[in-house]
């Protein structure tokens, strides 16, 4: 079991910090340190790539069936555990351990198994020439790649990159997070449990100006899989570019949620809007931060969702009952409370929460903000413009379609979007317009794994998920016979 300090897994062994330096992580719920990571430098991260390199050929080599093998058996063991690695989940992050339990997991689960079944059934291409030729494409893996992902879904997004990664033959150096490190350090764990081949998956923890940046810098890692921020990711692609680094990159967003007066607004479906909204304490990059509503429905509308909001339950993340947990950092809290005030400077009306609610018990020094609503401001004020990353929605109405596309757009993000409307012809004519990777129609966060992921401007670069995942990580060699 995971002791209170961790390891990097490299070599196939879990191994202390080459400098023996430790950064400490901190339960956002209580404000209190409960272990430490390692705090990784650039010789952690040559040892890792070093080991990478000796099992690339020999892993690439493995038949598919038995990288398969390994990433099912990888599933078990975290299944296995699930009710452990949900609770430290939610220990290490402040989401519920409800919500971990029901999402977070399984879903790090589904990403093991969706990729082992994917890798066999991929099929290669081949095009037939009247000339008397035939061209086939192979697809080899890349060698060494970098994962590196963020802390709102530790084990959720860490098992998104490593499993095409390691299922389409690669030898994989990753970094979780160092604010929230745990679940990808007992991954690592059971991935020597499962058999895995020395060196195939390594895991450095560590900082993203250290050990982030000297796996994105070193010269054998030919590609990097990043999801966080627009700014981070703009450093990543400027440092990878001229190393010809293959890049993936999952960033920022500022949502839109568009609710027209003919929306099927049900008891669930009103539910889902403020789900999209709140889910994770807004720390998702999905969420509905941008809350569109029609000027016909306003009124009625915000009546309904502000009650749901306040009902919104914020606690103890090891209470069944809580929908909120804490934020996940003294740093980020501070951010979002900034956020807020700002958004009160340009005129907005803070029409629920606005502030640090002060639990009892143990809780009572963790990071905690009501779940808060905003109207009053305009769609190219900072607070629409600028992601926030945490409990707050702001309402903005809309006449027409034309207006609500305009809005929607006018942002420089482009993730998601949902759009709410019982209209056929509406739904595929605005899905076609909204300028964003992601759109759910009368829906929200619903996934299909086999489907492209991804978002256009400073949104990211690519697209994960299905075989664009598996094409990422490999590298097509076309050949070409005259018969």
């Amino acid at each position: 079991m995971l002791s209170t300090r961790l390891a990097n897994l490299i070599d196939g062994r879990l191994q202390a910090p080459v400098d023996d330096h430790w950064l400490d992580v901190y339960e956002p719920a209580t404000g209190a340190v409960f272990a430490q990571c390692p705090d990784s430098t650039a010789a952690d991260i040559h040892a890792a790539v070093k080991a990478a390199q000796k099992a690339a050929p020999t892993w690439a080599a493995t038949p598919v069936e038995t990288r398969a093998s390994l990433l099912h058996k990888l599933a078990d063991l975290i299944e296995a555990r699930l009710d452990a690695f949900a609770e430290l989940e939610s220990r290490d992050s402040g989401k519920p351990v409800a919500l971990a339990k029901r999402l977070d997991i399984p879903r790090a689960v589904s990403n093991l198994r969706f990729f082992a079944a994917a890798i066999i059934g991929w099929e290669s291409e081949s095009h037939a020439m009247e000339g008397g030729a035939i061209n086939y494409t192979l697809r080899h893996p890349l060698g060494v790649v970098g994962c590196i992902s963020p802390w709102n879904l530790p084990l959720y997004l860490f098992t998104w990159k490593i499993a095409p990664a390691l299922a389409s033959g690669n030898a994989v150096v990753a970094k979780p997070s160092e604010i929230t490190p745990c679940t990808a350090a007992l991954l690592g764990e059971l991935s020597i449990e499962a058999g895995f081949p020395a060196g195939v998956l390594n895991i450095v923890q560590g900082r993203g100006p250290t050990t982030g940046q000297a796996i994105i810098e070193h010269p054998a890692i030919k590609a990097i899989s990043f999801t966080g921020s627009t700014r981070t990711g703009a450093s990543i692609a400027a440092t990878a570019a001229p190393r010809f680094k293959k890049v993936s990159l999952e960033m920022g967003g500022k949502n839109p949620a568009i609710v027209f007066a003919d929306a099927d607004l049900s008891e669930e479906n009103l539910d889902t809007i403020v789900r999209s909204g709140f889910a994770n304490q807004g720390e998702i990059c999905l969420c509905g931060s941008r809350l569109l509503v029609q000027h016909s429905i306003y009124d009625s509308f915000r009546e309904r969702y502000l009650a749901k909001v306040q009902a919104l339950r914020v606690g103890d993340p090891q209470q069944a009952s809580t929908d909120l947990g804490a934020l996940v950092s003294r740093e980020h809290f501070d951010k979002v409370m900034h956020c807020i005030e700002q958004a009160r400077k340009e005129g907005g009306r803070v029409l629920c929460g606005g502030g640090e609610l002060k639990l009892d018990g143990r809780c009572s020094e963790g990071w905690f903000i009501a779940p808060t609503v905003i109207e009053g401001l305009s769609n190219d004020t900072p607070t629409n413009q600028q992601e926030i990353f945490g409990p707050v929605v702001t309402l903005i109405p809309f006449e027409d379609e034309a207006e609500a596309i305009a809005i929607a757009n006018g942002t420089g993000y482009g993730l998601a979007a949902s759009l709410w409307t019982q209209d056929l012809s509406r739904a595929h004519r605005l899905g076609a317009q909204l300028e964003f990777g992601i759109v759910w129609i009368n829906c929200w966060l619903l996934r299909d794994l086999r489907t492209p992921f991804g978002g256009s401007k400073q949104s990211g670069v690519g697209r994960e998920g299905g075989v664009e995942a598996l094409r990422f990580f490999t590298e097509p060699r076309n050949i070409c016979i005259r018969y």
